[in-house]
Formats: structure tokens, sequence, C-alpha cells
């Protein structure tokens, strides 16, 4: 098992193993399952208020054990804080959540249980914990890694919706595509667009465009060098020699608190120093949770790489 911050870096590349895994077969009859899109999502909200085993969700559940970071976020910011009595080991943000030993990644159903929880939240089914919590009578929303931004809204306001917090939940999605618009239309297209290499950790795993925040690059017209390595999978680990041979506009490592990455680091690396992102200071240095995490926060993270582009751009 990795230790904390080790997983705030590799959060992503661990979620998609886990998926991958376990999660490729339809989730277990006691949940709604929140998966890659918007759609997937809406409709899940709409037919789940019974689960396939006759676990109804509830209409305003008051007891909320959050396995899932960004579901801890989310519930925040729709105003059902004070409903999550227990968030995993993780769930760093908001300070005010009850973090607590749980563990997404070796969940325990009789820990949990101890929480007398009216709705469990999970983003990976490790161990099949939604058939364990369903054997209990506990419901379960399966809130998986989205695909896109839109897929991310669409969790948020079905949290909103089994906590009560509907209205507010909207509200938070309202703004968030209202910032994000605004967002995306100040960042220049050039003729020849700007390229991204994301780090997760120092032995060069990436992310591509087939995961959430490749598509946060893409949002903002970024060409992610990692797409051309995609046989490694959506979380593939570079060579040394082909981040030199790619040449990235921009650098944005996501291994700042795991692995103390740093910009001077990257630029003492062997053949980094004449790298067009070192050699011009556009190296971005991230929070490793909010660049993993679908959360409200993403929008954070989302202007910062814009206000990398712009630069870049004005530097030309």
């Amino acid at each position: 098992m990795i230790d904390r911050h080790r997983r705030g870096a590799l959060g992503a590349i661990l979620t998609a193993a886990v998926l991958a895994a376990c999660g490729s077969s339809s989730p277990a009859s006691t949940s709604t399952s929140t998966t890659a899109g918007a759609g997937t999502a809406h409709r899940a909200a709409a037919t789940a208020r019974v689960s396939a085993d006759g676990v109804p969700l509830p209409r305003h559940a008051t007891r909320v054990v959050s396995l899932s970071e960004a579901a801890t976020e989310d519930l925040f910011a729709a105003g059902a804080g004070d409903q999550v009595v227990a968030a995993d080991e993780y769930s760093v943000y908001p300070a005010s959540a009850r973090r607590t030993k749980l563990n997404p990644f070796s969940p325990n159903v009789e820990a949990i249980a101890e929480y007398r929880p009216d709705l469990v939240v999970i983003s990976q089914d490790v161990g099949h914990i939604e058939t364990q919590l369903g054997a209990l009578r506990i419901p379960v929303v399966y809130a998986q890694a989205p695909a896109n931004l839109d897929g991310a809204y669409a969790q948020m306001r079905e949290l909103g919706a089994v906590t009560g917090d509907a209205v507010q939940a909207a509200a938070v999605v309202a703004r968030l595509k209202a910032r994000v618009a605004r967002i995306v239309a100040s960042v220049p297209r050039p003729a020849k667009p700007l390229t991204v290499y994301h780090e997760l950790d120092q032995t060069l795993f990436s992310a591509s465009s087939e995961t959430f925040v490749g598509q946060v690059y893409a949002l903002l017209g970024f060409r992610n060098i990692a797409d051309r390595a995609t046989k490694a999978g959506a979380y593939p680990q570079l060579s040394s020699e082909y981040v030199i041979a790619e040449n990235p506009s921009l650098i944005v490592l996501a291994d700042t608190v795991c692995c103390g990455q740093t910009a001077a680091k990257v630029a003492a690396r062997p053949g980094w120093a004449n790298l067009t992102a070192v050699k011009d200071h556009h190296i971005l240095a991230v929070n490793d949770t909010v660049a993993s995490e679908w959360g409200p926060r993403i929008v954070n993270f989302l202007a910062q790489v814009a206000g990398e582009a712009r630069a870049i751009e004005a530097g030309k």
C-alpha cells in the first residue's frame, strides 16, 4: 500500500488499475452508478431511487460516509458537509471534513458500518465493497472517475439530490460552468497547438487525453505528449528520451507533495535543461490532490493551466 502523500500523485493510476480489475463489470446491485459521462450519471440519478436488490436510496441522507476525495469535496460544496459523518483518510479538503482511518483502497465493511451510514459514496469497488454493504442494507452511490467535466457536474448534481441539497448543488454547477467558459475563452488558440507534459511522479508516469485530467488540457487546446504513448494505457510511463524528443511547451508537476518535485529538480535532470518549457520557465507546480481529483477545485487547476497558456503565447 502506498503512503498518503505517494497516493496523492499516483491516485489516478491506482484508481484506473482498480477500475480495470474491479469496475469493468456492471456495478453491484446495491448502488446507483455515476460513471464516465454525463448521460450515464443522469440515467442513474433518474432510475435508481430504489436499487436493483431493493435497498432504497435515501431522499435526504443524513449520515454519509465518503470514500472518495472528490465526493467529499462535492458534498461540502453542495452544503451537505454536516451530513458527512466520516470521510476517508485521503479527504484532505475541506479541512473541516471528518477524516478517519477509512481507506478506500482496502475498505473494511465493519469499520464503515460502525458509523451507521444511510449512504456510502465510493469511487471504486475494491473487494466488492458495495456488495458487502448491500448485504447490510446500506445503500451506495458509486461515483467513478468521470470522463470529462460534464460527468463531474452530473456527479455533483446527483450527490446533491441524494442528500437533499439539489438546489445548492445545481447552483455550484452553474457557477463552475460559467467560470470554465470564461477561462476557456481567455486562452488563445495558436495555429500550432501548445504541447503539455503532465507528470504524476518522478518515474515519468503521465496521463493521456483518455483521462479526466487529460480532458482538462484538451479543453484549452493543448496537445498532450502522452497521447502518442497510449499503447501503454491511459496512464503511460514515458521515458526521459521520449519527453526530450517531444519537447513540451509546458510541464505540469503533479508530484510536488508526494515526491517533492520542483522546477529546479526538473531542470537538473540529464538532458532536460534544453527543453523549451525549462528554458522559458513554463514549469507549473501544482497540488497533487487538486490535479488528480474531479471536485469543484478542478476549476482552479484549469485556471492555473490557462494562465500558463496565455503566458506562453504572450512570450512568443
